[in-house]
């Protein structure tokens, strides 16, 4: 298969591998797909590194970053003189944290670990400072989310000769980084894992192809199959962005337990929660997210301070997870998208995407028999 994205982007086939994990990345990438490092979570020398080691891994082979660009979020550097980033979290938010990981018996960290845990690089001057790591690197792509790319973003891109890509969940939001100068539109249906909007993939897709034409688009939201990608060429995308089929792939950093639960779940087994960005995106349910919906929670805080209060919680909960029946067993969750429910066994990256492009081809195959009877 191939469509006109694959032309401008120099690849085999319109399957774009969303992951935080570099060697899904490479792996995606070198199988003729395009691999996009989702790099809001790194901080400068940890891009610098990781794109170090795709440049190297992938071998020419053309790749992108992602990047979380939201419109509204909390500034964490407003904090008074003296305050340590997050200052602004009431302490009823810390106090409820504290107790869910007290009844849930969750082991603190060692002392070596303790106080490291990550954040989100959510403000323009963190993303500048990533944005200025990659443009070092050979990317042929950068994709922003939640909001429209600033203009300076989009000057930067265009003069290296990088396209700029957006995800939408609406097709207002679609015309909205139509008008702002991006290069190709990810319509990003409910079904997708992480942050996602309430229209369907289904719905969303031909909508926003309509909206934005001639602008390729890429359908996202579910897409774990070749015959979902038929389908979604068939509603007008240009190709498909996934992200839930690789947390299951040998290459994935995915953490053992979760991916056992991954493994494990139907589509029914997702939820829409703001319990870990503020913001609302798509996850495994687990007793985390029920915790964080119960009566007595307080309200999420707005991005990124809902990361900053939760991600020592998590990085307690995901190293004593592997317990069989552990209180951190029972909270572990990760981002993941419907499409969960058709993921049942580890694959390699490469697999993937043969199986994919197999089940494509079959599809396309069924069609054109119809045609001809």
């Amino acid at each position: 298969m191939f469509t006109q994205i694959c032309e401008q982007l120099g690849i085999d086939v319109p399957i774009f591998a969303f992951s935080h994990c570099r060697d899904v990345v490479a792996a995606v990438s070198n199988a003729g797909g395009f691999g996009v490092l989702g790099a809001t979570a790194h901080s400068p020398a940890g891009l610098e590194t990781d794109l170090a080691w795709i440049d190297e891994q992938a071998a020419g082979r053309p790749y992108g970053v992602d990047l979380l660009l939201p419109a509204r979020f909390a500034d964490v550097g407003a904090a008074g003189p003296g305050e340590a980033p997050g200052a602004q979290i009431p302490p009823g938010h810390r106090a409820f944290v504290a107790d869910l990981l007290e009844r849930y018996d969750v082991p603190a960290l060692p002392e070596h670990l303790a106080g490291r845990s990550g954040s989100l690089s959510v403000s323009p001057r963190d993303a500048q400072a990533l944005l200025d790591v990659a443009f070092r690197h050979p990317v042929r792509l950068v994709a922003s989310a939640l909001g429209p790319p600033p203009a300076e973003l989009t000057e930067q891109a265009h003069a290296r000769g990088i396209l700029l890509a957006a995800l939408v969940g609406t097709v207002e939001h679609a015309r909205r980084q139509q008008a702002a100068g991006v290069d190709l539109i990810v319509a990003q249906g409910t079904e997708a894992g992480g942050h996602t909007g309430t229209v369907a993939t289904m719905v969303l897709v031909p909508e926003v192809v309509r909206a934005v034409a001639p602008l390729p688009v890429l359908a996202a939201g579910g897409i774990v199959t070749g015959a979902q990608m038929a389908a979604a060429v068939a509603l007008g995308a240009q190709g498909v962005w996934c992200g839930s089929v690789w947390l299951t792939t040998q290459e994935a950093e995915t953490d053992p337990a979760v991916q056992r639960k991954m493994l494990a779940a139907s589509a029914s087994d997702t939820v829409r929660s703001r319990s870990l960005t503020g913001k609302p995106a798509r996850m495994l349910r687990s007793a985390w997210t029920d915790e964080w919906e119960a009566e007595s929670a307080p309200a999420a805080l707005q991005m990124p301070l809902q990361t900053i209060l939760t991600a020592g919680a998590q990085q307690r909960i995901t190293r004593s997870s592997s317990r069989d029946g552990s209180g951190a067993q029972q909270l572990a969750t990760y981002f993941v998208g419907q499409g969960v429910g058709l993921l049942d066994r580890v694959r390699p990256a490469r697999e993937v995407v043969a199986d994919m492009v197999s089940e494509y081809l079959e599809v396309a195959a069924r069609f054109a028999a119809q045609l001809a009877g």
